[in-house]
């Protein structure tokens, strides 16, 4: 992360992007995610999470305890209380469900003068933004980004720190059918994981376990399926709901079997 600061005048580069690394060491697999991408582990058809999405949903205590520590990360425009609905004038010195950066439940509190600036988180599930302008809370890069027509910098609010898991494949035995599958959001908004297993199980078993293609082949099909077809209403999946419109990368990586594929 710092070093895309450093490179991001010279090389005149914006943006950023999520990370989801798979590391393999004496005999361990390491998962480390930062971003809204995800990985599952599939063993026996066993459905076995090794990441999770970082949101402004998920990490909403995070980012309310910052701009509580400092407040001047939010440039008097915002503020760090969570509320059910945005709040209108006319409701001063009514009470409204609220919750900041200590509690898990609501509460009430009087409305007052602040309350009436725009909510540091704002929306609900994937169009939940920070700042009404980024809906991913961990990465790496943006540091130029800024809310539209201000001058408030969002990057303080992201974190470049990822989460990592521990898998231990020495702890199992593992068949050809066991994978650790790598995707980016664009497969998960439209696939659950319960769906993306049926698609690994369903083609691993047209090919021979000691076919290397195999897994390739489910990658392929992930991304297939996830976007859809192209119909005079866009991109449709089978079941005629909209595909994903985000990019798909997948990774699909055998976690055992025969160690030479002839």
């Amino acid at each position: 992360d710092d070093q895309i600061e450093r490179e991001r005048v010279s090389q005149r580069l914006s943006g950023g992007c999520c990370a989801l690394a798979a590391i393999y060491l004496m005999g361990k697999f390491y998962v480390a995610n930062a971003g809204d991408s995800r990985a599952i582990i599939i063993r026996n058809g066993e459905i076995i999470p090794m990441s999770r999405e970082f949101t402004p949903e998920t990490e909403r205590q995070r980012l309310q305890f910052l701009a509580f520590l400092r407040p001047e990360l939010l440039g008097k425009e915002f503020t760090h209380l969570e509320f059910p609905r945005r709040i209108q004038p006319k409701e001063l010195g009514k009470k409204m469900l609220y919750r900041d950066q200590n509690m898990n439940g609501w509460a009430y509190k009087k409305i007052e003068e602040d309350d009436l600036k725009f909510p540091l988180i704002y929306g609900e599930g994937k169009k939940a933004r920070v700042m009404a302008t980024i809906g991913v809370t961990r990465g790496l890069g943006d540091h130029d980004l800024r809310v539209f027509s201000s001058n408030i910098h969002i990057k303080p609010f992201l974190s470049c720190f990822p989460e990592v898991r521990v898998y231990d494949l020495t702890q199992y035995e593992h068949c050809p059918d066991d994978v650790l599958v790598l995707g980016t959001d664009g497969l998960w908004d439209v696939t659950n994981d319960k769906e993306v297993a049926g698609v690994v199980m369903e083609v691993l078993t047209s090919y021979e376990p000691n076919d290397p293609c195999r897994y390739t082949m489910v990658a392929q099909e992930l991304v297939v399926r996830s976007r859809g077809v192209l119909k005079e209403r866009g991109w449709r999946l089978a079941n005629d709901k909209l595909g994903s419109g985000d990019d798909i990368s997948v990774f699909v990586i055998p976690l055992g079997g025969p160690g030479n594929y002839t």
